[in-house]
């Protein structure tokens, strides 16, 4: 039997479709076990495993609400990663532009000096940014977790991205713009920003999923339970003898990872697009 081209195009699709979903489950086994293990008791989790519970424990949901104050440790999460997202957008492309751009003595050793300090582990910095805090008299406040990040290795990072996307912008808009007495300001918010919306998108959606994520610095700097952001508060499920309420605590992850699948799921794409285009020049 003689396939025609069709048919063998849709034989190899057919294929690749199907060896790419047996690749997937074990990256979307954990996921389901976790959504489905947020709705059994506390007992069947691990006494009988099974992915699809027994009898839907929907009152688990109800009980992340008043173990502790859940909505307010949501909230603090919420608004200090859109916070930190726009900080760091307007921090990181004015200096990826000026990195980018203009031409000073020592440009290119800056440039040098922040991506040198991405190799430097969060955890070394964490001693110094301590008594840094401590210093400001700051502590068991929101501030660290907004101002570390923008200025930390996440800002080195967006700030890198938005030079190489900047470099890739035709020197002759910023000439146009000059001539029709734009200054260095106006050329990088007329001209500069319109053009890496898909860079910034980037960046935004890579600084707030790193936010969401803290946990090393609200550990360290933060004491109030109230004060507390969702990676503390679910560590915070246990009972009396410090032993994990895994139904609670599964079903409040549950609930925190659906901002992170709602960014992805709309701007997966230009992330992709991002990174392809900061390696265009530079």
């Amino acid at each position: 039997m003689t396939l025609t081209r069709r048919q063998r195009d849709l034989l190899v699709r057919a294929c690749w479709t199907v060896s790419l979903m047996v690749v997937a489950i074990p990256f979307v086994f954990p996921f389901l076990w976790m959504i489905s293990s947020g709705l059994k008791g506390a007992s069947e989790i691990f006494g009988q495993p099974s992915l699809i519970p027994r009898s839907f424990q929907w009152q688990n949901y109800v009980d992340v609400f008043t173990y502790q104050p859940f909505a307010r440790q949501y909230f603090n999460s919420l608004y200090i990663a859109l916070t930190v997202t726009g900080l760091t957008l307007v921090v990181a492309s004015l200096a990826g532009y000026a990195l980018a751009r203009m031409r000073f003595a020592g440009a290119g050793l800056l440039m040098l000096f922040l991506v040198s300090a991405l190799m430097v582990p969060e955890e070394v910095t964490i001693i110094p940014n301590f008594f840094l805090i401590r210093w400001m008299g700051v502590m068991d406040t929101h501030v660290p977790l907004i101002l570390l990040p923008v200025f930390g290795s996440q800002g080195v990072v967006a700030t890198f991205l938005m030079r190489q996307y900047f470099l890739a912008i035709p020197k002759e808009l910023e000439e146009a713009g000059k001539m029709d007495g734009l200054s260095r300001l106006g050329i990088w918010w007329r001209i500069a920003l319109p053009m890496s919306r898909p860079a910034l998108a980037a960046v935004a959606i890579i600084t707030f999923l790193h936010s969401w994520n803290l946990f090393l610095e609200p550990l360290v700097f933060l004491s109030s339970l109230k004060l507390f952001t969702l990676p503390l508060a679910l560590s915070n499920f246990t009972d009396p003898y410090g032993m994990p309420l895994w139904h609670l605590q599964l079903a409040a992850t549950s609930l925190a990872v659906v901002p992170i699948l709602v960014v992805y799921v709309i701007a997966q794409r230009q992330i992709i697009e991002s990174f392809a285009l900061s390696g265009v020049k530079g």
